[in-house]
């Protein structure tokens, strides 16, 4: 359907800023927009959302979507166990509250019976905007330590508990972001990650982040006193992420660039197992970043790690300290070969493993001995898992699975006997069900497309059961594309509402997640980064092709990396999409390494300072690519006024370029959340009205009648 309307966008001043790279003169008419604080862009940001909120007001589906979505969003849903020092914890929402709360229990029995409320975040702030973000419990089962976010923010401040009494415990107020406190196991300090900052951690710092430091934490001792155990001070983009191994003999640390999947693995010896825990020089087992190395467990000298090294799809290894403090060299020896599944993940449960892989992007779990002898293949179902917790301490672990309709349910896997057992009381603990949204039953194809050069692409293609495709139908597709993500079939609370309407649901797989081994993974990231778009717009052109839909009827939606991916398409070929909702996106790919943790996106991205990276972002950065006298699809612009990790002057300039430049009579809007971040933490009634609003305005330039 063709729809049409005249809106009067608000007034944006255009300056005459423009930089030249590498030669290049490059205009920047908005940089002006990237102060986040300035009155100017504020009084922007409510113009913009005032012209958003007046036309979303009109559109006809927007009540039933948001009766609808706040309906899914009440539905009782829990987390995925785990378990650590003798204790057991899961998160749980009864549907009514802002925000998930904490339980612990002293057994599995007590933690299905409803255990002890240990955090209540609904209590934080009055807009329901604050969250956990991380969480750590002592050796000792005493204390646990947690991360609180503010409006959304990636920042965090650790607060520490008594695990008996639930009561805060005093000490030193600490902040960071991308960490968690991993204990040592004296019980009395943890490790963690540390940039330095300055201003409230409350989102709106948009600075680019100083270099990671790995820091050791005696409780009661200022931050600023905090031993150093590591930095790069020459290289910025180094970060670190600390694990205590089971037998609290070692600090496993891994040291990556950026987002890069490549790692270097250190191992610091704990010194001390009575008083202050120490660590002692670190042996660097893996030092050049050749491929992914990730920690697992120990059996007794050895560690067992998880590789894609010489193993596009993975495969499990071992490596023998002793042997590599003899000889140097960190010799691998192979457990579980690779195979025709992508590893994508190994927990210990006891003295067995358990291995996540995917199959067409579709989960599969292996039960392994610790020799890597194969002891059968799980009875779990789902489209995804979103959750697999174990413990060396614990034969029994939990898995969390996933569809596209039905949010979190919970297994236990006996790591012994293999068996599987549904938990559904943990849902039950969570709500009593009265106000229970009913999804709507769908049929599940898998199909592929032909990219450009010739890849085979595919796709997960959903439809409400009693709906014919027979005629073409509104369709909504949803990619992302980047950073080694796998993409599966899994839970997202719009998808329901979607479906319930009647649309069509689409998933893509694309090049550059991570749902096909390193080999997809590279064919979508730097100088193939066109390959992503390339695949979006073949799955696209598959549908129309295949009479599933046509441009008039298609919507396309993404978020973060996602949004880039939706920004590109709409540049590329505006003409094959009705609707676009670029969410959180990366748009300016010409300066999204100048704030907070853009720089690490340079492993995917490529560094504008390059001359061949720059030449190849100018290629697609969806800013640089508006073109003035296209008609544009209608357009929902989707940001955070707090998001510190995309900031938001990705979409406030992308948004205010693309009205600009609008020549069709689409309209071009801005929905942007107040005292919201990236995603993460946002209450529960800001989730249902943000899809509300999303699905209302896609449905309603795609023709879907909502019933």
């Amino acid at each position: 359907m063709t729809v049409r309307h005249q809106l009067g966008y608000p007034q944006t001043r255009r300056d005459d800023v423009v930089d030249t790279l590498h030669g290049t003169p490059i205009a920047d008419p908005y940089r002006w927009l990237e102060d986040p604080d300035s009155a100017e862009t504020a009084a922007w940001v409510a113009a913009q959302n005032a012209l958003t909120e007046g036309y979303l007001a009109g559109l006809p589906q927007r009540a039933w979507f948001t009766a609808t979505m706040a309906a899914i969003v009440r539905r009782p849903r829990t987390g995925v166990p785990f378990v650590r020092a003798g204790r057991w914890f899961v998160t749980r929402n009864d549907g009514r509250q802002d925000q998930d709360v904490w339980y612990v229990a002293d057994s599995l029995d007590e933690l299905l019976a409803g255990g002890r409320v240990l955090i209540d975040p609904n209590g934080f702030s009055a807009g329901g905007t604050d969250s956990v973000g991380s969480f750590g419990v002592s050796p000792d089962g005493a204390r646990a330590c947690y991360g609180r976010s503010e409006g959304g923010s990636d920042w965090q401040t650790f607060v520490l508990l008594d695990l008996a009494t639930g009561a805060e415990i005093d000490d030193a107020p600490i902040q960071t972001k991308f960490s968690e406190p991993t204990w040592l196991p004296d019980s009395r300090s943890y490790v963690y990650v540390d940039f330095a900052h300055d201003g409230p951690a409350d989102g709106t710092q948009a600075a680019a982040l100083a270099g990671a430091k790995l820091r050791l934490h005696r409780l009661g001792q200022a931050q600023a006193d905090d031993r150093v155990l590591l930095e790069f001070p020459d290289n910025d983009e180094l970060i670190m992420w600390p694990e205590l191994s089971h037998d609290r003999r070692w600090l496993i640390v891994s040291i990556v660039e950026g987002t890069d999947s490549r790692n270097r693995l250190w191992v610091y010896p704990v010194l001390d197992q009575a008083g202050p825990s120490r660590l002692g020089e670190p042996i660097r087992l893996i030092d050049s970043p050749v491929a992914h190395i990730g920690f697992v467990r120990t059996v007794g000298e050895r560690l067992v790690l998880r590789t894609d090294l010489d193993a596009p799809r993975g495969r499990i290894v071992s490596c023998d300290l002793g042997t590599y403090e003899r000889t140097g060299l960190a010799e691998l020896i192979e457990l579980v070969p690779e195979g025709p599944d992508t590893l994508e993940h190994v927990v210990p449960a006891g003295e067995t493993l358990l291995a996540l892989s995917l199959r067409d992007a579709m989960p599969v779990l292996h039960r392994h001995a610790l020799d890597g002898s194969l002891l059968g293949e799980l009875d779990v179902s789902g489209g995804a898992v979103v959750g697999l917790n174990g413990s060396v301490d614990e034969p029994v672990a939990f898995v969390g699975m996933s569809s596209v309709t039905a949010p979190t349910e919970v297994s236990a896997v006996d790591g012994g006997s293999g068996q599987v057992t549904a938990l559904p009381e943990l849902v039950r603990a969570a709500g009593d069900g009265s106000t229970v949204f009913a999804p709507p039953e769908v049929r599940t194809e898998r199909r592929v497309a032909a990219s450009k050069d010739g890849t085979a692409v595919p796709y997960f293609l959903i439809v409400p059961s009693g709906v014919d495709l027979a005629e073409p139908r509104p369709t909504l597709l949803w990619g992302y594309g980047g950073f080694n993500v796998p993409i599966a079939a899994e839970y997202r609370p719009g998808w329901s509402g979607w479906l319930a309407a009647g649309g069509v649901l689409v998933i893509a797989n694309l090049r550059g997640g991570g749902e096909f081994g390193t080999d997809w993974y590279e064919q979508g990231r730097l100088g193939a980064k066109q390959n992503v778009f390339d695949d979006l717009v073949a799955v696209a052109e598959d549908l129309v092709a295949a009479g599933v839909t046509t441009p008039d009827q298609l919507a396309v939606h993404g978020r973060s990396n996602g949004g880039l991916l939706v920004g590109a398409a709409i540049t590329q070929r505006p003409d094959l999409f009705a609707a676009a909702v670029p969410g959180v996106g990366v748009l300016d790919m010409l300066r999204f390494h100048l704030f907070t943790i853009g720089a690490a996106w340079i492993s995917d991205y490529g560094d504008p300072a390059d001359p061949d990276h720059f030449a190849t972002l100018l290629g697609y950065s969806p800013l640089h690519n508006v073109r003035p006298g296209t008609a544009y699809p209608a357009t929902l612009v989707l940001t955070g006024d707090h998001d510190d990790r995309v900031v938001p002057l990705h979409s406030h300039k992308f948004t205010a370029t693309l009205q600009h430049a609008q020549a069709g009579s689409a309209p071009v809007l801005a929905r942007i959340e107040p005292a919201a971040g990236h995603g993460a933490g946002k209450s529960a009634a800001m989730v249902a009205a943000e899809w509300a609003d999303l699905l209302a305005f896609c449905a309603f330039h795609t023709g879907l009648r909502t019933p």
